[in-house]
């Protein structure tokens, strides 16, 4: 009987997979190399591992570029190491979900002042940061030490000072205002009551955020919608990528964004609360 480790070697998945680990193999010569058709090779590969063959080189070629960032290497070398050919590619292949340009994220959010607290919500536990410009990040999840690591690995050279919510004049009114937004007391967004946001990321992301905004509590768009609503009718996918990029949950209403054929799609914050937010927007 074959062993676990030569099932694995001879499986055409794994087989892709490790060809788009060591190189850039369009579709086609995946196809030819493992010997199923590109059809087939999209959607099965996409069924396993839950990214299309072009979107898993995508994320291979990112995490390089924010791990040579991240160690200081120098931009233009990070571009290129990672794979990019030349500046521009860094955005037109997605690498814009940094949030921010390279040499900003680079500088992991050095020059920024955040203060941020944790607190207790009808949504479960949240971290909620703010800098002088507004709340930044509302980051959902069941572990406080989980939640810091996501917030210091996004800002990773700010002044990032955890406070007491309930006794601090700069962020108490901003948690109060989370609170009641993740509540449902007032609609998310930007209507009376929302809390003032700093978002922080690409000219496009914020546009799209911004669109985000002004969807309708209980409504919902679809990717296509919302790309055309921004004037690029293909570019459902780059607004899939900015709604995962959003960092401030329920406030910046990614969850109003769903698929053409009606089904949600993706959110940070996972499915099921995806599900409830809208299901609670829709009955109010």
């Amino acid at each position: 009987m074959a062993s676990a480790d030569t099932r694995k070697a001879s499986d055409p998945l794994e087989q892709a997979r490790r060809l788009l680990d060591a190189g850039e193999p369009s579709l086609a010569e995946l196809s030819a190399a493992v010997g199923i058709s590109a059809s087939h090779l999209q959607r099965r590969f996409t069924r396993r591992f839950g990214l299309s063959p072009a979107a898993y080189l995508s994320e291979r070629k990112l995490g390089r570029l924010k791990a040579s960032l991240r160690d200081g290497e120098e931009v233009s070398r990070a571009l290129y190491d990672a794979g990019y050919g030349s500046p521009s590619r860094v955005y037109e292949a997605g690498a814009a979900r940094l949030g921010m340009t390279p040499a900003r994220y680079r500088a992991g959010g050095a020059g920024m002042d955040i203060h941020w607290s944790l607190i207790d919500t009808t949504l479960g536990r949240a971290l909620v940061a703010a800098t002088q410009r507004g709340v930044c990040m509302v980051e959902l999840g069941e572990e406080d030490a989980a939640l810091e690591a996501k917030l210091r690995a996004e800002f990773p050279a700010a002044d990032c000072q955890r406070v007491d919510a309930g006794r601090d004049d700069f962020l108490a009114p901003r948690v109060r205002a989370v609170a009641d937004a993740l509540a449902g007391k007032h609609a998310p967004g930007a209507g009376p009551g929302a809390p003032a946001v700093d978002l922080v990321g690409t000219a496009f992301q914020k546009r799209v955020w911004d669109a985000l905004m002004r969807i309708p509590a209980g409504q919902t768009r679809s990717y296509a919608e919302l790309a055309a609503e921004l004037g690029d009718a293909r570019g459902a996918r780059a607004v899939a990528g900015a709604c995962a990029r959003n960092r401030v949950a329920v406030i910046v209403p990614c969850h109003r964004v769903i698929r053409g054929d009606g089904s949600l799609g993706g959110y940070r914050w996972g499915l099921p609360m995806k599900r409830k937010v809208l299901q609670r927007e829709r009955s109010a």
